[in-house]
């Protein structure tokens, strides 16, 4: 007779599959959703202790994840609808040639087709975002309740998450929930900060040298920030580029040394440092590869995804490399050894495997993360049934 499991779990799949299929259009929504959710768990479960209920400290979560889109929104949307004719002045104002010289050898370098081209991407990707506003809305208003679902039954979701994990292999989904939380917690938390720094010292320095949309280029300098190894650093050096363009060599190498060591360096020296002993140590070149393959292959979402999935390939190799490394190879012939991971640290409680990890399951007895309804403020409306 078929396991009931089985079934269940293959009717699963093929809704999965169809529910994806159906639902593409949001998908990228609800991915962010889900990661902006498991990095908020901590915020949620800190006002649950302060004896906020869960439905307010859900909410309130969520009102913090939402602003922080419009607040990152606001900017994209002021320079490409409402700037927009300042930042197409300012590339319009750009030589249409350039010479340069050196040991006696001249070049001249055109730029008036570069200009022109990225002229008018910038007014056509201005009038797409005008035209998506409206699906743009609806879209924002989706990632807002799903991250309000998630934050709200984060106690059943994370039970019933684990319930598919088999009980000798929880310690694995343990480390794959830390990894998880720490490579998400430094794409946002410290990215994000140091991305609002940049912007911060960017504007007053793009302001003092006198450059046209201080906003736009400012905004620029903090979105750079989340680009591994290059940063903000590739704007200065176009600026500085643009300055020798104009003649103006002073000013050149003025941004190169006032943009380099305000823009640059200062948000990687003072900010990133203090936040970033919460992250997980993911090599630089690996974020990079995530960055870069994410943003390739599935788009914007990338930026985040990229860097996730690289994070839980990494950990996972770490993983498979420490359980081999268990297995004792004897290169004496007949002398007996353990040869299986099963067999290592046999008799001793502490250095078995299958020990699972306290710390990923919910405590049912702890009110903080209670799923249960505990007052009419928090009663689910589950149709008049008391059991789940």
């Amino acid at each position: 007779m078929t396991d009931r499991r089985y079934v269940i779990g293959g009717a699963m799949v093929l809704a999965g599959a169809a529910a994806i299929f159906l639902l593409r259009e949001v998908i990228a929504t609800v991915f962010f959703a889900v990661t902006v959710a498991y990095v908020l768990g901590p915020v949620r479960e800190r006002l649950r202790r302060r004896g906020l209920s869960r439905r307010l400290s859900a909410g309130l979560a969520s009102a913090v994840a939402f602003l922080a889109v419009v607040a990152l929104i606001i900017p994209f949307v002021v320079v490409l609808v409402v700037r927009i004719d300042e930042a197409i002045r300012f590339l319009e104002s750009i030589p249409e040639s350039v010479t340069l010289s050196a040991a006696g050898f001249e070049y001249t370098l055109v730029t008036a087709e570069v200009s022109d081209v990225v002229v008018e991407w910038l007014a056509g990707v201005a009038t797409e975002v005008a035209a998506a506003a409206p699906v743009l809305l609806i879209k924002l208003v989706l990632f807002g309740f799903v991250v309000y679902g998630l934050l709200y039954h984060k106690s059943r979701t994370r039970r019933a998450a684990l319930a598919l994990v088999p009980t000798g292999h929880r310690d694995l989904a343990e480390a794959l929930h830390d990894r998880a939380s720490e490579t998400l917690y430094g794409l946002y938390v410290v990215q994000v900060a140091t991305g609002a720094a940049t912007f911060l010292l960017a504007l007053p320095v793009f302001i003092l040298f006198g450059y046209p949309s201080p906003v736009a280029l400012a905004t620029l300098a903090g979105i750079l920030q989340f680009i591994p190894v290059l940063g903000p650093s590739v704007l200065i050096v176009g600026l500085a580029t643009y300055q020798v363009a104009l003649g103006d060599v002073t000013g050149a190498v003025g941004i190169l040394i006032v943009g380099g060591a305000v823009i640059a360096a200062t948000p990687d020296i003072l900010i990133r440092p203090r936040l970033a002993a919460e992250t997980a140590t993911l090599p630089s070149t690996l974020y990079f590869i995530g960055f870069v393959g994410g943003v390739l292959t599935v788009g914007a979402i990338g930026i985040i995804a990229g860097p996730l999935v690289v994070a839980i390939v990494s950990e996972l190799a770490t993983r498979l490399s420490s359980e081999l490394n268990l297995i004792r190879v004897e290169e004496e012939a007949g002398t007996p050894g353990p040869t299986a991971i099963g067999d290592v640290g046999r008799g001793d409680p502490e250095g078995s495997i299958d020990e699972p990890k306290a710390g990923l399951d919910d405590d049912p007895t702890d009110p903080a993360d209670r799923d249960e309804p505990t007052g009419p403020a928090d009663r689910d409306e589950m149709g008049g049934h008391g059991t789940h």
